[in-house]
């Protein structure tokens, strides 16, 4: 068979059009070289997950960029929880649980059977959506896990801790008060003593599971303003339930539905123009 392209004689091209070409060339340039200068911290590759027979995440694959904010947005019992959970097995908590594919941390599958899990869940630390302090002292709470990896000098557990809690924004509020039980903190004190308590064992990555969903909104402005300056440390990885919460915080958003990523792309480009009718109706309140 004899394909015909009709093709215009370069001669004949506009200025105008060739203009155009060029402008839509350096785009593309720049964006592929946008993603290939961002180093990848996870990547997700036809990854499956059952509980019992529903199947929960069906071939998931994206690439988490480093020391970025990238948010999972969704219905509710899309996947979005049980999604940030196998970033550091901690799904694997569930009874019945059963899992395909793989997931690459800093290039390094963490579903091997010789990956160290203490190790991962370290580097890659979790904060919940309700705050969980020890029912101990302030102090206590953010040393414990430094303890635990086997650091027992005062002098350097003092600044372990100082150096949390003011990462975590909350030094000033709690310095003459380290001594305390942490329950009597407020709410959204209370959350970000327990950031303060994750960055307390130097992680790499940090998963918040909707951090700010039972929080006022001047703690959940707090907390947002504190996952802004964390990024520039930590790669983010956070589930909310509120879209405005991710467009505002985000540079990267995944849209799950049914267990599956609809749609993975820069925050402002996903809201403004999605490429899926699915992510469209869901950001515009159709559904949801």
């Amino acid at each position: 068979m004899e394909i015909t392209i009709n093709r215009k004689p370069l001669d004949k091209v506009t200025e105008s059009e060739n203009e155009g070409r060029q402008a839509v060339h350096s785009i593309k340039l720049e964006q592929a070289n946008t993603t290939e200068e961002l180093p990848a911290v996870f990547k997700i590759n036809e990854l499956n997950l059952w509980y019992g027979q529903d199947h929960a995440l069906k071939d998931i694959q994206f690439t988490i960029p480093e020391k970025q904010v990238t948010a999972i947005i969704g219905p509710s019992g899309c996947g979005k929880s049980t999604f940030i959970k196998t970033l550091n097995r901690m799904v694997e908590m569930v009874p019945s649980v059963r899992m395909s594919g793989e997931i690459l941390y800093r290039g390094r599958n963490i579903f091997d059977s010789k990956y160290n899990v203490e190790e991962l869940r370290t580097e890659v630390g979790m904060v919940f959506q309700r705050p969980n302090p020890f029912p101990k002292s302030i102090y206590e709470n953010i040393a414990y896990g430094p303890k635990i990896h086997g650091i027992k000098n005062k002098k350097v557990l003092d600044e372990v801790v100082e150096k949390s809690l003011r990462q975590a924004a909350i030094w000033d509020e709690v310095k003459d008060r380290l001594h305390e039980n942490a329950v009597g903190l407020s709410g959204g004190q209370q959350q970000r003593l327990c950031i303060a308590r994750c960055l307390a064992v130097e992680p790499d990555v940090i998963l918040m599971d909707e951090p700010t969903s039972a929080l006022d909104p001047i703690s959940t402005l707090k907390v947002e303003e504190l996952i802004q300056e964390l990024k520039k440390n930590y790669s983010i990885v956070i589930v909310t339930h509120n879209m405005q919460q991710a467009a505002r915080i985000s540079d990267k958003t995944a849209f799950f539905l049914n267990g599956e990523v609809i749609e993975f792309r820069d925050t402002g480009t996903l809201f403004s123009t999605p490429s899926d009718k699915r992510t469209e109706d869901y950001i515009t309140g159709r559904f949801g």
